[in-house]
């Protein structure tokens, strides 16, 4: 029998077992999504003849191509899902995504900024994405300074103002390229598509540390998070410093959306589908459903980008996986609005 002073201890294991299961399972599946992609394209490669031989045809593919690029995939789901989910769960709200919110948009703005202006004026080591994390960051601070309604915060206002942000970043992206010349604005039009490109392992491996620090923060927010589903003031009543909590969700969720754009550009609705889908399979513990959204998210965007190169052969051209995602998402947020709206 089962003594009450046993059944905190009980429960911390029984968590803690089923975070490790979740996990393990999320591992497998972002591992076999991997070696699924590094198989498709428009030359097929021999695996055991890459990894025996790096310096062959296949192995120069496998490790110069296809490995950055899902890697890379990786980084970017993984950042912009942990965002997503924690977003949803600040603003209690399942619609709400990186994108939906805006501050894809900023850091997309920001990010043209900077490439118009290193063509034009100045340019230093990392600038895009220096400027694409204060356009995410600009673009959240605005959005939840906007949703404040008689000191509350308003999920429905805050959504409100992303939407309107996002016109007003696509209206001014669209004028600067206007000003720059057709080579520069096709290499714009390219990165705002949302396409995964080929970057190297120094810079994968920076992106891969500051995205993989982000979601951590994030994830610890995680009863933090869980406590904010009964408001504000409850909470701040059960010991949340609830002005300290967003901002260090607003910090680090820009800092991952902002890695994902400077990047990859515009990969829209990643951030809604996988978190929601996640919540749906594993329930609204924040502890469990923000890690697990990074895992799913890379994941997904991984499958998503394995699919924009396969239809490579039978197009005769290349999607942007961003262009995928939207395709998927777009339909699946009328959903949800209609569900919330019945």
């Amino acid at each position: 029998m089962i003594t009450a002073a046993a059944r905190p201890a009980l429960h911390r294991r029984f968590t803690a077992t089923r975070f490790a299961s979740t996990m393990a399972l999320l591992c497998a599946l972002l591992a076999a999504s991997i070696l699924l992609a590094a198989t498709v394209g428009a030359e097929r490669i021999d695996l055991l003849r890459a990894f025996s031989d790096p310096a062959s045809l296949d192995g120069r593919i496998l490790f110069g191509l296809r490995l950055p690029r899902l890697a890379l995939a990786a980084i970017a789901g993984l950042g912009l899902s942990a965002a997503g989910a924690a977003y949803q769960g600040l603003l209690r709200n399942p619609l709400a995504d990186p994108f939906v919110l805006g501050v894809s948009g900023g850091a997309a703005l920001g990010g043209t900024l900077a490439l118009v202006g290193g063509g034009l004026l100045f340019s230093f080591p990392g600038m895009v994405a220096a400027s694409s994390f204060a356009g995410a960051a600009l673009a959240t601070l605005l959005a939840f300074a906007a949703g404040r309604s008689h000191g509350r915060l308003d999920p429905a206002r805050t959504l409100l103002t992303g939407v309107i942000f996002n016109s007003f970043a696509a209206a001014l992206i669209t004028l600067l390229k206007t000003v720059v010349s057709p080579e520069q604005a096709q290499e714009l039009l390219f990165w705002l598509t949302g396409a995964i490109g080929y970057e190297g392992w120094g810079t994968l491996a920076a992106a891969a540390v500051a995205t993989l620090a982000a979601s951590a923060v994030l994830a610890a927010q995680g009863q933090g998070l869980n406590l904010l589903a009964l408001g504000d003031d409850g909470a701040a009543s059960l010991g949340i410093d609830v002005g300290r909590l967003r901002r260090t969700v607003f910090l680090a969720a820009s800092l991952a959306v902002a890695i994902a754009v400077s990047l990859t550009g515009l990969v829209a609705f990643v951030g809604l589908l996988v978190p929601h889908l996640a919540r749906l399979l594993l329930g609204p513990d924040q502890r469990l459903l923000v890690p697990a959204s990074a895992l799913g998210g890379a994941a997904f965007l991984v499958l998503a980008d394995t699919a924009a190169r396969a239809l490579f052969v039978p197009l005769g051209t290349e999607l942007p996986v961003g262009a995928l995602t939207a395709l998927a998402g777009g339909p699946f947020f009328l959903f949800l609005l209609r569900r919330r709206s019945v």
